[in-house]
């Protein structure tokens, strides 16, 4: 499936997000809501393998290019608003899958807007990554982002020192990590300061919960993926083989299969 459009959303508060679409822009379809550290050129190739919907719509989120600013008013709220001008933009749209961050949008979402089916690839949720917001805060403070970056891998998704100077050494991705580490701290930021959350997903006839294999039952990812499970009465849980947090980037093509499995159920 090939992009075929790019339009920009007006969200509200003097902010914006754009998306991508793919295939036929008026048919029942798929919206995509990318994490933190991600953005929809992120999803390009996974948007481009899926086949079950006739449609791909791929939110680019605030404070990512070309979106508008996350403004002072940003909150975990604000992100779920914004899905909901995007739904209602796209009303033909039958399924939302979100990832990681963008998990927990879509979760929500579907407590405010009736919707067939969300699948979400290992959600977050609230405690998480607090414990690195202070030195985020002065990463953020001296727009320090070669250190945001290492504080996201290191000290959030755990990952080693040498993982983090092999990212380093791929010029042109460091630059793209350094770039989307920008909206880095105001998002776990109001990730955290949102308000204990309830029942998710109330409005969606089926919910699909996606875990990597390799972090099933460990942190960070997959203690807050089971703290999420306890927050939906009707969810199904499926495992990707092989895979942890980044399958959109290790094995596109696979998630991409995935989905269009679970878009049959």
């Amino acid at each position: 499936m090939e992009q075929t459009i790019q339009k920009k959303v007006p969200v509200g508060g003097g902010s914006w997000v754009t998306v991508d679409v793919y295939g036929e822009p008026d048919a029942p379809g798929l919206v995509v809501v990318p994490g933190v550290m991600s953005d929809a050129h992120a999803w390009g190739r996974v948007a481009g393998a899926i086949d079950a919907w006739p449609s791909v719509v791929v939110v680019n989120r605030r404070g990512r290019a070309s979106s508008g600013p996350l403004t002072d008013a940003y909150s975990l709220r604000t992100e779920v608003e914004d899905l909901g001008v995007v739904l209602a933009e796209f009303d033909s749209a039958r399924a939302l899958f979100g990832w990681s961050y963008g998990g927990l949008i879509t979760l929500l979402a579907a407590n405010d807007h009736p919707i067939s089916q969300v699948i979400a690839y290992e959600p977050v949720m609230p405690p998480f990554g607090r414990h690195a917001l202070p030195e985020l805060k002065v990463a953020d403070e001296a727009s320090d982002w070669d250190r945001s970056v290492e504080i996201v891998n290191r000290q959030i998704s755990g990952f080693s020192a040498a993982h983090v100077e092999g990212l380093r050494a791929d010029q042109d991705g460091w630059a793209m990590l350094r770039r989307l580490s920008g909206p880095l701290y105001a998002e776990l930021r109001s990730l955290n300061a949102a308000l204990p959350l309830g029942e998710m997903a109330q409005q969606a006839d089926l919910v699909e919960l996606i875990i990597g294999q390799c972090n099933r039952g460990s942190a960070p990812y997959g203690t807050s993926f089971d703290k999420v499970r306890q927050h939906i009465v009707h969810a199904s849980v499926h495992e990707l083989p092989g895979q942890g947090h980044l399958a959109h980037l290790q094995a596109p093509a696979e998630l991409a299969h995935l989905l269009d499995r679970l878009a049959a159920i």
